[in-house]
């Protein structure tokens, strides 16, 4: 491989770029105010600064590699386009009645997420099909002139089709996307058959409505981009990143834009994946703390756990049911807490909570100096001498102490009548500790015992609190890379172009249909395939993994079990149902004495995984292994010793084998990682930073 290619990942706050030079082996980083009014700004200028940066044009990139939050929020937020329903006669509710269960037992007034679709745009239409496909109702096609005016007159721009059993037959799906496309041309309309081709009524029906809600605006701002980047002379198409980190062409992106609500994160695992074979770990917990909130990945054997459902938008942030649920494939993670940018105050009992609002880069943490007055996690930082406010982001944003101190006397030092210092240290101390018990409860819900994984800290503020983080859940060891302040934008460059399909086919494992399964498989592998040559992947580099979702009769909840191809042609249940009592066992614990059944078919095709470690880790030429401090500073490290003169070292110079014992502070340009006093750090082959705890 040889030329350029460029990741950007837009976060609530930052926007990262970052710069592969593919044939050298380096990269270069940049980081920059994300525009929340047009997050396609931030991009172009990213991009424009890090080529002029690097005297690179850019007709030399080979592609441009995206994440992005855009869909995220705009379903948080509510700024979709206006979105209506058509959907089986006798189930417009389904939205609203749900899974009818409560994530509150006890709350008498609980809060339900509301719905995307309110009920006067969802629309019936006569039409029927069972459970194995067959057409009891022939659909009645004449009754989308009326569905279609009732549209129009409602101003409705984009419309979700989700009939019943849809994914087992979607033929009344498609007739209603062809009716409409002659009668409303300008419609946008997802179906469930595309979208989400799997059980489970209210799921696929909010994941269908979701997409929907979102791809107008979606495809305009991936529009805006191509012409963007073609302007500027980028010649290659845009890549963008899915939720399970996995990489599409712009096209297919567009068209199922639900799939990118949590690409950003998704990346950052990807790296923490990378970061972690680079110093040959494959057991780890990725903490990744940017400037809006902060989650948890746990990596088994090098490769994060995928899962097929997600959910978004929670009335409650930390309570799982009180978000819109998205059957989509994602990588398994969780929301652990808050962050640089998040919001302190004191609750109504007199404690310091911090969160879930974010000062979000406009108007920012009051000490961007940008009009913000509201005390954050990164005012907090300041105070204690973790940010050295001459040097944040390199030198290229000065930080103002002084309106730092201002905002924390006012929301917290005050209040609670305490010095600014130690309002500086409960805020850290609060985030810090709500994120340890997130993730370790986060691990116990896996069967898995956290104090065995080793931390990779990435995001801007993940290494200023990572050692904290690791003492407080019993972790002895972290990996520190180079660049974790853009490490997801670095996760885009190392994921391969890919794409994973799933096909819902219920039945028991001594009664499946192995020749109609094998020709359903045949199908989805032959549609992957045709997607990723499409973006680009030589035949000769394509894979296919293929599994089935199972469970024990009577269950309510799959595991995903590899289906070896042989054993797929073969029919070969045996060797299906040892795969899937191996993933089983491995889960729970424990086998049933009970008859499997499949309830989805999985189909995962891939390119080759770019090769991207020997460039992370490729630093400044002043590489050495001695660790000599740039300067010090005073850091504050609690009550006891409180603030400690501290050496700074420069990232860029530190090479293998330098150590640097704590106390110290470690600053590049996107990060600064904090090193206490009972830790200690040591600078491996690949350039991260190796840091334990002392005995």
């Amino acid at each position: 491989m040889s030329g350029y290619r460029i990741g950007v990942d837009i976060g609530g706050t930052f926007t990262d770029v970052v710069l592969w030079n593919i044939a050298d082996a380096r990269t270069e980083k940049t980081k920059l105010l994300t525009t929340p009014d047009e997050p396609s700004r931030a991009v172009m200028e990213g991009v424009r600064q890090i080529l002029s940066d690097n005297n690179v044009a850019p007709r030399e990139v080979d592609a441009v590699i995206h994440g992005t939050t855009l869909v995220a929020n705009a379903l948080i937020e509510r700024k979709g386009v206006k979105t209506g329903l058509i959907t089986t006669r006798g189930f417009k509710d389904v939205l609203e009645i749900g899974r009818e269960w409560r994530y509150d037992l006890f709350n008498l007034d609980i809060e339900l997420p509301t719905p995307i679709v309110d009920r006067p745009d969802r629309h019936e239409i006569t039409e029927r099909v069972d459970s194995d496909g067959n057409i009891l109702t022939p659909i009645e096609l004449s009754e989308l002139d009326q569905i279609s005016e009732s549209l129009a007159a409602a101003g409705i721009e984009s419309v979700g089709v989700c009939l019943l059993h849809a994914y087992r037959n979607a033929s009344h799906e498609s007739a209603i996307r062809d009716y409409l496309a002659k009668t409303a041309p300008t419609l946008s309309v997802s179906l469930s058959s595309d979208v989400s081709p799997e059980m489970g009524e209210y799921e696929r029906s909010s994941t269908t409505v979701a997409n929907a809600y979102i791809h107008p605006i979606f495809k305009t701002y991936v529009d805006l981009l191509v012409d963007g980047l073609a302007a500027l002379g980028c010649e290659k198409d845009l890549l963008l990143v899915l939720s399970d980190g996995r990489t599409v062409r712009q096209d297919t992106a567009t068209q199922f834009p639900i799939r990118l609500v949590q690409s950003g994160p998704a990346a950052g695992a990807q790296a923490a994946s990378i970061y972690g074979a680079m110093s040959n770990e494959g057991d780890l917990l990725c903490f990744d703390m940017g400037g809006t909130t902060a989650k948890a990945c746990l990596i088994e054997g090098g490769e994060p756990e995928r899962t097929a459902n997600f959910e978004v938008a929670r009335v409650f942030r930390f309570a799982e049911g009180s978000g819109l649920p998205l059957q989509i494939p994602a990588i398994d993670m969780i929301e652990i807490g808050a962050g640089g940018g998040s919001i302190a105050r004191i609750d109504r009992l007199g404690l310091i909570q911090v969160g879930p609002d974010s000062a979000s880069s406009v108007p920012g943490p009051a000490c961007y100096g940008l009009g913000g007055a509201d005390a954050t996690v990164t005012d907090a930082d300041l105070i204690l001498g973790n940010l050295d406010p001459e040097h944040f982001l390199g030198g290229k944003m000065k930080l103002n102490k002084a309106a730092a101190e201002k905002a924390l006397h006012t929301a917290v030092a005050a209040p609670l009548g305490i010095s600014v210092e130690q309002a500086a240290w409960g805020i850290h101390e609060t985030v810090t500790a709500n994120m340890a018990q997130a993730a370790a409860v986060h691990a116990i819900e896996k069967g898995l015992n956290v104090a065995n994984f080793t931390v990779v800290p990435i995001g801007g503020a993940g290494p200023v609190h990572a050692c904290s983080l690791a003492r407080k859940i019993g972790i002895n060891r972290m990996i520190c890379p180079v660049g974790a302040g853009v490490a997801s934008a670095i996760g885009m460059l190392g994921s391969p172009i890919s794409f994973e399909l799933a096909q819902a086919s219920m039945s028991r494992l001594d009664s499946v249909n192995w020749p109609e399964i094998g020709s359903m498989v045949e199908t989805m592998v032959t549609r992957g395939q045709d997607l990723v040559r499409h973006a680009g992947v030589e035949d000769t580099e394509i894979t296919v993994t293929i599994s089935a979702m199972m469970r024990y009769v009577g269950q309510g909840y799959e595991v995903d079990a590899a289906v070896n191809l042989k054993a797929l042609e073969h029919g070969d249940a045996g060797a299906i149902n040892d795969s899937f009592s191996a993933a089983y066992l491995k889960r729970f614990g424990r086998n049933e004495k009970m008859p499997p059944e499949i309830t989805t078919w999985r189909v995962v095709v891939s390119g080759p995984r770019p090769p991207l470690l020997d460039a992370i880790g490729a630093g400044g030429a002043l590489q050495t292994s001695a660790a000599t401090p740039r300067t010090t500073r005073p850091v504050y490290f609690g009550p006891e010793p409180g603030f400690v003169e501290t050496p700074v070292f420069d990232r860029d110079i530190l090479g293998p084998s330098a150590v640097i014992d704590g106390p110290a502070v470690v600053e590049e340009a996107e990060s600064t990682l904090i090193i206490p006093p009972d830790f200690t750090g040591a600078v491996d082959e690949g350039l991260n930073i190796i840091v334990s705890r002392k005995d």
